[in-house]
């Protein structure tokens, strides 16, 4: 590995972690030494690299930092293809052509034998049945805005009912897709299918708690461990 290589993985290992990562840590994901992990550090942050951090304590990157353009390896570009691919067929309409535009914007800067692994993928997915997509993109952007939603909602019984709901996650499962949402009807979390969901309004108001307090309170609920 050359150590511009080895510079720029370095980056990624930090833009992956949210808090201080111990350079202990660091030179055994990159297989060098902890001597040969401070110096690429030092060049980094004599490079205008935000990093933070000394040894003992650990380092991190600040928010903000960008880097041009990098090359992917085969794994990179076969996981941004299968991504694209599975939004393309699985998301609604807005967020299939964002799909399709970041695949273009990533196949532009691509060498010619990455471009061919790009233009002809061995990963596919396949194409689902028709679903209720059209509520899909109303769902997304009123959890976006924090702001709740009106709807009329068939449950599994058939039995119809009209909901407020704080929406805040979108589950997107191999048959279905479901909206996590605090039920005001309820005064608790629920989950909502989208193809059951036969109307919906989208409202001005906001909902009482941000959408990442919601976010940890369900996960509490649900027993999913924090990512």
């Amino acid at each position: 590995m050359s150590r511009a290589v080895r510079l720029l993985d370095l980056v990624q290992l930090l833009r992956r972690r949210r808090h201080p990562v111990s350079g202990d840590s660091l030179a055994r994901e990159l297989g060098i030494s902890l001597r040969t992990l401070y110096r690429d550090i030092a060049s980094l942050q004599a490079q205008g690299a935000p990093i933070e951090g000394e040894p003992g304590l650990g380092y991190v990157l600040r928010p903000g930092f960008t880097l041009p353009p990098l090359m992917f390896n085969e794994d990179e570009v076969e996981a941004l293809m299968l991504g694209s691919q599975w939004v393309a067929e699985n998301g609604d309409p807005r967020l299939a052509k964002a799909a399709m535009d970041v695949t273009a914007k990533v196949a532009a800067v691509l060498p010619l034998d990455r471009r061919a692994q790009f233009d002809n993928p061995s990963l596919l997915v396949a194409r689902r049945g028709k679903d209720n997509k059209d509520v899909l993109a109303p769902v997304r952007e009123a959890i976006r805005q924090e702001r709740k939603l009106k709807i009329d909602y068939t449950d599994l019984g058939k039995s119809p009912s009209s909901r407020t709901i704080w929406p805040f996650a979108v589950g997107f499962f191999e048959q279905v897709r479901v909206v996590a949402a605090w039920c005001e009807l309820r005064r608790d979390f629920r989950h909502f299918r989208i193809d059951r969901i036969a109307h919906l309004v989208a409202t001005e108001e906001r909902y009482q708690k941000r959408r990442a307090v919601l976010l940890k309170e369900w996960r509490k609920q649900m027993g999913i461990a924090p990512r």
